[in-house]
């Protein structure tokens, strides 16, 4: 019989590609990774991984148990939540994690609602990106990702994670105040093709969103100056140092000294937020209350499709 804690393991292994990646996110050591492999080999009668470079890889035995894996440990997530829901379990700690605009547009809002509607739910949040937070869920370190559609981004009908969509908006077009384009209504990004760029550095979602609208322009952007902290960018374009893109909600209540804020004409960058949980997890009685209450304080922030 397959122990399905093994198949956890394997699970890590495939999504961080090395025995070492897995082990730390696990908080096992690497041998004893390597031990549970090695076993749920044995169970199987199936070699699982083969070397790949300095990484592993699933081989084709491998994947075919891993899809069994995903809707196993998906079918062990909804077993915990009816259990919780028989005990009566909305009481406890919900891990959050969130990027800084989602957490201060977002979940900051939701924590209100629960505190009222739901008082023995206590929300734990963390700091981190997109790209930082799904893994978290993954690995079973965070309940709850507060996430940005991004290049490399888990599919909505990935089998390991189910997603709640909360809101989109535009990226703005970020100016000095004296950018001759500063007088016009809208930005067309393709004019904006020989300009110094600010922007996110890479493997934050916002710089992919960034990229992308830019290739589509038809041009590659040359970001000369990079900060994750979007009032940094706004003061460095403020500075005449490079012109911007910055998602919407992040301008509010920031001080636009020097700058002016244009909308993009034609193709817009946008940022796509999303609510993630481990597939299976989405009904249980601690973890329901707090997606509802992130859907109803995202409620009305749309301002493109």
């Amino acid at each position: 019989m397959i122990d399905p804690r093994r198949l956890r393991i394997l699970r890590a292994v495939a999504d961080h590609r090395t025995v070492t990646a897995a082990a730390a996110a696990l908080y096992l050591t690497p041998s004893a990774v390597s031990q549970q492999l090695a076993a749920l080999e044995q169970e199987t009668g199936h070699t699982l991984l083969t070397r790949s470079g300095r990484g592993v890889r699933l081989t084709a035995a491998g994947d075919i148990l891993l899809t069994h894996a995903n809707a196993v440990l998906a079918q062990l997530e909804r077993a915990e939540a009816e259990l919780a829901e028989y005990a009566g379990g909305a009481a406890g700690e919900v891990r959050v994690v969130a990027f800084a605009t989602g957490i201060a547009e977002v979940l900051a809002p939701a924590i209100s609602r629960l505190a009222d509607a739901h008082p023995d739910i206590r929300v734990r949040v963390r700091d981190a990106e997109g790209d930082e937070s799904l893994p978290l869920v993954l690995d079973g370190e965070a309940d709850v990702a507060l996430a940005v559609e991004y290049r490399g981004a888990p599919h909505e009908d990935d089998r390991r994670l189910a997603r709640v969509p909360l809101y989109a908006e535009p990226f703005d077009a970020v100016l000095h105040a004296s950018h001759p384009l500063g007088q016009h209504p809208a930005v067309s990004l393709a004019e904006l093709a020989d300009s110094d760029w600010v922007g996110p550095y890479p493997g934050n979602p916002c710089h992919d969103v960034m990229l992308l609208a830019c290739e589509l322009a038809g041009f590659q952007p040359r970001l000369v100056h990079s900060s994750d902290d979007f009032r940094a960018v706004v003061a460095l374009a403020g500075a005449g140092a490079g012109v911007a893109l910055v998602p919407r909600s992040a301008l509010r209540g920031m001080e636009l000294k020097d700058t002016v804020v244009r909308p993009v004409s034609g193709p817009a960058a946008t940022r796509r937020v999303f609510a993630a949980v481990r597939r299976g997890a989405e009904q249980h009685p601690l973890i329901k209350p707090v997606l509802d209450a992130l859907a109803a304080s995202a409620a009305g922030l749309s301002t493109t499709g």
